[in-house]
């Protein structure tokens, strides 16, 4: 018998396992939705395993995560909702801009094509993945102290170790290597339609002390939605680094998702 609950998919960023989304689809569940956290191409159920074999996860493109994520999408019951952080924000806004998505909440979302701020702080952030073109090819982990400064700069100490030990894994490099030559490269499959008129509507939410995302990132990506007429929405979370999905504070940025959602009628 067909579910009546609006199917909600959640896409992780780079370095971090899908099932950190565990507390916001317990969240989204209890509020009436089906959520899902599918993991990138190669992510195997769980991080232990997902280290173990990086290699699964190596050489995997943008255009092939999307690809993934639609094939998931054409198997559910109803278009769904669509919530993804970082890379995962990305490919989010690609999705909704070919209309696979009711609606969309892009936390911290990576940068597209078209936008040009690079910040020092987000070179450092991509640096290991960036520093031996070598990489493109392999799935790259971050220590403990890249983790530190990409994500965990706007808690402690302790719990950006526990954040890294928790959920960090390898990832492929490629969509680094892809992202830094996007704005060149006519046919970059980061080029997102942000001129459609016909998609849901959009939420992007930025963290003010974000290293890997930097909040100009964030403001030159809700500018690129100016020429279109469907809703484009920034919210600012000014305390937050890039782990406010998984830190102490997810509850708080999950509460403000699921209430705009609601106000925009899903």
């Amino acid at each position: 018998m067909p579910s009546l609950r609006r199917p909600v998919v959640f896409i992780p960023g780079l370095w971090v396992h899908s099932m950190s989304w565990a507390p916001w689809m317990e969240f989204f569940r209890d509020a009436g939705y089906d959520p899902i956290a599918p993991g990138w191409p190669g992510q195997a159920a769980t991080v232990e395993e997902t280290r173990s074999h990086p290699k699964a996860l190596a050489g995997h493109s943008f255009g092939a995560i999307v690809a993934h994520y639609e094939q998931l999408i054409d198997g559910l019951e109803a278009q769904p909702i669509i919530i993804g952080h970082s890379f995962g924000g990305a490919v989010t806004e690609k999705l909704l801009g070919l209309n696979r998505a009711a609606a969309a909440v892009a936390v911290d979302a990576a940068q597209i094509k078209g936008v040009m701020p690079v910040p020092f702080a987000m070179l450092r952030s991509a640096f290991p993945g960036l520093k031996n073109p070598a990489n493109s090819k392999r799935a790259v982990s971050l220590t403990r102290e890249q983790f530190r400064y990409g994500f965990g700069n706007a808690v402690s100490a302790l719990e950006s170790d526990a954040l890294h030990q928790r959920w960090s894994i390898p990832g492929p490099a490629k969509p680094l290597f892809e992202a830094s030559v996007m704005n060149f490269s006519p046919n970059s499959p980061l080029k997102v339609d942000t001129r459609n008129d016909d998609r849901g509507p959009l939420l992007l939410i930025m963290g003010g002390k974000d290293h890997t995302v930097p909040p100009a990132i964030s403001r030159a990506t809700f500018k690129q939605y100016r020429h279109s007429k469907a809703v484009t929405e920034l919210k600012e979370f000014s305390d937050r680094g890039h782990s406010l999905t998984i830190d102490h504070g997810w509850r708080e940025v999950a509460e403000f998702s699921l209430k705009w959602l609601q106000e925009k009628g899903y």
